[in-house]
């Protein structure tokens, strides 16, 4: 079946999860957007059931934020991360559209990306350490599948920057109305969960999300002409910061 196919291309893709291997046609990734979300859940459960495990052994707060920060990298493979330092290395060129277009390309890292990556685990390390709730932990562990869905709808909303490379694979192999559809009630249902679980952080991760997705939106178009895969990876990272930090400011005030 296509869909199951579909199902198999997003893991296998944006995740280490084992799947069973499919080729890559015009049909089998013509859904697989609608099933990225499904990482996030599956990233979700692991992180909030780790800590909840960590804090239930006595662990230290330095060894369980370690963990804690590697774990959404081991699940990914740090695919996104990628992306993020290959946006942050274009960003700080201040070059023409053109040349941040190239060094996206560009498999060398350059210094920026380096001091961008060693500045987020820093920062994410430091937001992970202040969870001091279930609720946070559950809610952080939301924000993953939130930050997928909106990724994956920039993609089928959004213009390409580009008539290459993976995002415009998914892109051109994507049922656009169908898609948006599946990734529409995708985001009702994670917005309706999170709101059961506390209404309070619900509000904070959706107004958070919902500024950072228009700030990639802006940001891709005014410095690269559109979204590409990496930009989508830039996204999602620091989209999922954003909601860490706005779940532990929000827990530890209301």
């Amino acid at each position: 079946m296509n869909i199951l196919r579909s199902f198999y291309v997003a893991l296998s893709m944006y995740s280490r999860i084992p799947v069973p291997r499919v080729a890559w046609t015009e049909d089998s990734m013509k859904y697989a957007m609608c099933f990225f979300p499904v990482i996030g859940v599956v990233q979700g459960v692991l992180f909030a059931g780790l800590w909840i495990l960590l804090v239930h052994s006595g662990f230290g707060v330095c060894f369980r934020s370690a963990l804690l920060t590697a774990l959404p990298v081991l699940v990914t493979g740090g695919i996104h991360m990628d992306g993020f330092l290959d946006t942050v290395d274009a960003l700080s060129s201040w070059q023409t559209k053109e040349r941040r277009l190239e060094i996206l390309k560009d498999s060398h890292t350059g210094a920026f990306a380096i001091i961008g990556g060693g500045l987020y685990f820093l920062l994410y390390a430091g937001g992970v350490s202040e969870i001091q709730s279930m609720r946070a932990a559950v809610m952080t562990g939301c924000g993953f599948v939130l930050s997928r869905i909106l990724s994956a709808g920039a993609l089928v909303l959004l213009k390409g920057a580009k008539k290459e490379g993976l995002a415009y694979t998914f892109m051109s192999g994507a049922h656009r109305n169908r898609t948006r559809m599946a990734l529409a009630a995708e985001l009702a249902a994670v917005l309706l969960v999170m709101a059961e679980l506390w209404l309070t952080g619900a509000v904070v991760m959706a107004v958070l999300a919902a500024g950072t997705w228009l700030y990639y939106r802006g940001m891709a178009y005014r410095q690269f002409g559109g979204i590409t895969g990496d930009l989508a990876g830039f996204f999602l990272q620091i989209c999922e910061l954003l909601l860490l930090y706005g779940i532990v400011i929000a827990d530890r005030f209301f």
